[in-house]
């Protein structure tokens, strides 16, 4: 007889389904000739990642005898699993009218050592479910994730026994697996918390006000984007890359960058009061300005340090970057001003010092108080000192 394919109709309703599907690319079809009396142990394919219930159809036929329905094109009908266990199917059966005369004993088995056991003594107690009467057709469905018996799939073996002592008979095994989405992608909690320790070591966790809510995005987010074969294939470095991604994608889903940004900052702020002007730069660059979230403080943050180091350039430059970004914000022009005295620019000073000297820098400190104090601390810090004068008399 012309090997069985399942027609594999489902097709036309797999779009519908919400939760999973059934896997008609890898239904099981197989066709077992045994002899009179003999038994067989028949290993199906592995049931595919994220099967959670496999519905199969055992029919006993004879030479002649052909399946007109596939198990599959009678699934086409059944919107899920939970159909066909409360029997909202309606009239439609999972068996066959075709089957014969003879019959079988079958168990199946999550081991091939039981199933083997069984080739030898008949014994099918240590199936994970078997018929205790010899049958000539039989179908059911088997929740793997309710049955602890087939916590080992997606290794199953079906085990058979001819009953009849005189023929050989033909036995037809279909098998269809129901596939959950989510589990497909291979997140389990033992997957999920080998992914959980790689991602603790990501700097970023340091750095968050809440850590459980950020991690638990982070693995959200993680298993989103790629299932655990994705993830276990990665090289070392494309592994990285990916986890700062995500990390980054994290800390917005979760609800804290800004947090995250604040302590970037204040950890700036401890590095260069400490004397660790390069770290602090570099930390700023890297976290903030590199990944597009710098604000007009964050420049002026650099503009600072760079300023303290004598480094008028560079800070002329971050300076001009913080106004861009709020030009109402005199506090920017005057540091602006100071960087011109540095650099031997004193007209450029005078021109922003006669333009906002009448206003206040904030609520309580005006532009000359404000100047006046700078200069102070700028002559305690070794500051060139000649051209202070020429500001202070536009200020008088």
């Amino acid at each position: 007889m012309k090997k069985i394919f399942l027609l594999l109709l489902i097709t036309q309703f797999s779009f519908a389904q919400k939760d999973g599907f059934w896997d008609k690319e890898r239904a099981f079809t197989k066709e077992i000739k045994l002899s009179s009396g003999n038994r067989t142990l028949v290993k199906i394919d592995d049931l595919p990642e994220g099967t959670s219930e496999f519905v199969f159809r055992i029919l006993l036929i004879d030479e002649n005898g052909k399946i007109t329905t596939s198990l599959a094109s009678i699934l086409k009908a059944i919107p899920d699993p939970t159909g066909i266990s409360q029997g909202t199917a309606g009239a439609i059966t999972l068996t066959n009218s075709l089957s014969g005369d003879d019959t079988c004993l079958y168990g199946i088995y999550a081991s091939e050592k039981a199933g083997n056991q069984f080739l030898k003594d008949g014994k099918l107690e240590t199936a994970c479910y078997f018929v205790k009467e010899a049958v000539s057709k039989d179908s059911k469905l088997i929740s793997i994730k309710n049955t602890k018996c087939f916590e080992n799939a997606p290794n199953v073996w079906f085990a058979f026994e001819n009953k009849n002592w005189v023929m050989s008979t033909k036995i037809v095994l279909e098998v269809v697996s129901w596939v959950d989405y989510n589990a497909s992608r291979g997140w389990n909690a033992n997957t999920k918390k080998e992914l959980l320790a790689e991602a603790e070591k990501l700097a970023t966790v340091k750095m968050v006000s809440n850590k459980n809510n950020y991690l638990a995005t982070f693995l959200k987010v993680y298993a989103a984007k790629y299932k655990y074969s994705e993830y276990k294939q990665l090289l070392a470095i494309e592994k990285a890359n990916i986890m700062q991604s995500i990390a980054t994608e994290s800390l917005i889903q979760s609800g804290e960058l800004q947090n995250y940004l604040d302590k970037i900052r204040s950890t700036s702020l401890e590095l260069f009061k400490k004397g660790k002007s390069d770290e602090a730069i570099a930390l700023i660059q890297k976290e903030i300005i590199e990944k597009k979230y710098a604000k007009d403080n964050d420049y002026s943050a650099l503009g600072n340090i760079y300023l303290s180091n004598k480094q008028f350039v560079k800070a002329e430059e971050q300076y001009k970057k913080a106004i861009d970004k709020n030009s109402s914000e005199l506090a920017y022009q005057l540091k602006l001003a100071h960087v011109y005295l540095f650099s031997n620019k004193v007209s450029q000073a005078k021109d922003i010092h006669k333009l906002y000297k009448d206003n206040n820098i904030s609520a309580n400190k005006s532009w000359i108080a404000q100047t006046k104090s700078d200069f102070e601390d700028f002559e305690k810090r070794g500051f060139p000192t000649d051209n202070f004068k020429k500001i202070l008399r536009i200020l008088e």
